[in-house]
């Protein structure tokens, strides 16, 4: 079935949706947007009214290929109707293929798989813990990470990640991270030498190439380039968290690609599935020092989740949808960029990668991300904010030229509602 016969079938709309009742039934712990989605193809959503909406959001950087994309449609009807889940007791062949096409695009030599990004980060954190208890020979290992990061809601990526409206009111945090300023390597040199003095205790850093949540922040090359060399020097070890920016969506398969350095772990999720929930956790082999029982997950590497992300990944690379990203992301950046000088008194910047790409508002007025994705819901854009003035713009890979450029009008006409110009 194609995205247009997809297209056409969603446009009916269904019954009204009470949020009365799902607010009785569900824990409050999104602060939601009044629609409710309902149906999706290719990049747009439409919700129970049969409104349609073009999606720049996708899951928050997780529909790789959009909603409802044929492959994907194939690949999960497939899966289910030969075998869905058993146990990591056994061997299970789709996890094993999705594993060698990571190895085999990727620097990573071992995979370990599990269900979310955090979980990814989880998995990272204890990983790197075994190897300086048993490696480095450090007692009480710590994991530099950097101001404004986000690595996820359990209670070890909470701490992992440097922002304190995560953390409130959830202590006693965990032991054992550090911060420093991001982009900022003569933090990162002091906060090692201050924390090594007369014993070693830095095992790892633990960092985004790109900071999604932190306000779609892109790294500094020359920073990561030295970040890189710190830890060939000291052996302590560099995990990049890729759980928003990896599986193309910085135009690169990984977004390390665009640093020109190789971590020694690196994690993934979100896009790796197109939406079906999987994490992944990889790593050299130099540093794969988890033995059978140290780790798991009862649900991660399924067949399921394994079979749907290997097709996310060989669409990927068959559609040649990488330079889509590239192409779209500069489209999307040149395009904001326009708006932007519109409202000079308003937007102060236009940052990212491929299609994650921020538009960041002028500190010094009122206008918020938030206000600006309420104008686009009425145009009939879904954007995402990225902290209190950044708005985010993370649509499907797949998205066209006419679908970006049809975006950029809809901004253009919030950002006109919101400023009253």
């Amino acid at each position: 079935m194609s995205i247009q016969t997809l297209v056409e079938q969603a446009t009916i709309a269904s019954s009204p949706f009470d949020t009365d009742s799902f607010n009785q039934a569900v824990m409050s712990t999104y602060a939601r947007f009044p629609i409710a989605l309902e149906r999706g193809a290719g990049c747009r959503v439409w919700d129970t009214q049969g409104r349609e909406y073009l999606d720049f959001v996708a899951g928050i950087a997780t529909c790789t290929l959009g909603h409802a994309h044929p492959a994907l449609v194939e690949a999960v009807t497939r899966q289910i109707q030969k075998l869905h889940h058993v146990s990591n007791l056994y061997y299970i062949p789709e996890q094993g293929e999705l594993a060698k096409w990571i190895v085999q695009h990727s620097c990573a030599e071992r995979v370990f798989f599990c269900n979310s990004g955090a979980e990814a980060n989880e998995a990272a954190i204890k990983l790197v813990r075994k190897y300086a208890h048993t490696v480095l020979q450090i007692e009480k290992p710590i994991i530099l990470t950097a101001r404004d990061s986000f690595h996820g809601r359990t209670l070890a990526t909470i701490t992992a990640t440097a922002q304190p409206k995560y953390q409130k009111n959830f202590e006693p945090l965990m032991p054992g991270f550090h911060y420093v300023p991001y982009n900022d390597i003569g933090a990162v040199e002091a906060a090692i030498s201050e924390l090594d003095e007369g014993d070693y205790r830095v095992a790892a850093i633990l960092i985004e190439p790109l900071q999604g949540e932190g306000g779609v922040r892109p790294g500094d090359l020359a920073y990561f380039q030295k970040l890189r060399q710190i830890c060939n020097e000291t052996g302590v070890l560099l995990i990049f968290d890729e759980v928003q920016v990896g599986m193309g969506r910085s135009g690169k398969l990984w977004g390390y690609e665009c640093l020109g350095v190789e971590p020694d772990i690196f994690t993934s999720a979100k896009g790796l599935g197109g939406g079906i929930p999987i994490g992944a956790m990889m790593c050299k082999s130099f540093c794969d020092v988890f033995q059978p029982g140290e780790h798991a997950s009862t649900f991660g590497g399924n067949p399921f989740a394994c079979g749907v992300a290997l097709t996310v990944c060989q669409t990927l690379e068959r559609e040649n949808i990488l330079q889509n990203v590239q192409d779209r992301g500069e489209q999307l950046r040149d395009g904001l960029r326009a708006i932007a000088a519109k409202y000079p008194n308003h937007i102060t910047e236009v940052r990212g990668w491929g299609l994650i790409n921020g538009l960041v508002l002028n500190p010094d007025t009122q206008l918020t991300a938030a206000d600006v994705v309420k104008a686009g819901i009425d145009e009939g854009l879904l954007l995402v904010p990225a902290g209190p003035k950044v708005v985010r713009f993370v649509p499907p890979l797949i998205v066209t030229q006419a679908e970006v450029e049809q975006a950029l009008q809809a901004v253009d006409k919030a950002m006109a509602a919101v400023t009253k110009e």
